[in-house]
């Protein structure tokens, strides 16, 4: 069997004393969108930034495209080809379109095969994006929400990433924006990247999502493919609904 693209096992992390995850085990395969999903204060956000480097404390086994990268710095992380997308966006509002997507541009990536991984340009994103298009020397910070949610996104996949952490993409976006985001995601697989997305919009991540892991607490208490968790009006009641 193909190892995992991403494997997380038994990862746990803090905020100061309290702790946040418990034992958290999960796993994306190459080509591959999977939800992670649970209410507000599951420890979903928590989990992306703990993968991405991000948290002071936590512990824990973490192998990306088959390499440690437990206590690795977060510019390692990124520089190997994982991308992270955060929920509050972190444009550079005094910076342009296009600056904003030139602060991402990393090189192009093989995958370990030889084979040439998805490569993205500015015309690209372009194309993904089309409201980015219109709007190449526009500062950020006079974008509306769901603008800089596109950038935040397109500048993240200038890095050329094998795998992409999506941190609530559908969260305070306008739904015309949320549909964007659900084709954006379905376009992002097609060309084989692979994507972890934390998110608590049912419709949402059916809509993209191959498998779903659930949080509850910083536990995952459920896994199953989309399809699965869809059907299953028991656990949704029980860990999703509001």
């Amino acid at each position: 069997m193909t190892p995992a693209l991403l494997e997380v096992h038994k990862l746990a992390a803090w905020y100061g004393a309290a702790q946040i995850l418990f034992d958290v085990d999960l796993q994306v395969q190459r080509g591959e969108v999977v939800a992670l999903m649970g209410r507000n204060g599951a420890g979903k956000s928590t989990t992306l930034k703990a993968i991405m480097g991000l948290l002071a404390r936590c512990r824990g086994q973490l192998r990306f495209m088959g390499r440690d990268i437990a206590g690795a710095e977060p510019h390692a992380i990124a520089r190997a080809g994982l991308g992270f997308v955060p929920e509050d966006r972190r444009i550079f509002s005094d910076l342009t379109v296009m600056e904003n997507l030139e602060v991402g541009r990393q090189a192009r990536r093989q995958w370990p095969d030889g084979s040439a991984a998805p490569t993205w340009t500015p015309d690209a994103l372009f194309e993904l994006f089309p409201n980015l298009g219109e709007m190449p020397d526009r500062p950020g910070g006079r974008m509306s929400g769901g603008e800089q949610q596109m950038l935040t996104v397109a500048r993240t996949l200038m890095g050329n990433p094998f795998l992409v952490l999506l941190d609530e993409p559908s969260e305070g976006v306008a739904p015309v924006i949320v549909e964007q985001m659900a084709q954006m995601i379905l376009a992002l697989k097609a060309q084989g990247v692979s994507i972890l997305l934390s998110e608590q919009n049912m419709h949402f991540a059916e809509l993209v999502s191959d498998r779903a892991y659930v949080l509850e607490k910083g536990q995952i208490r459920y896994q199953a493919t989309m399809a699965e968790l869809a059907a299953n009006d028991e656990v949704r009641r029980a860990y999703l609904s509001m």
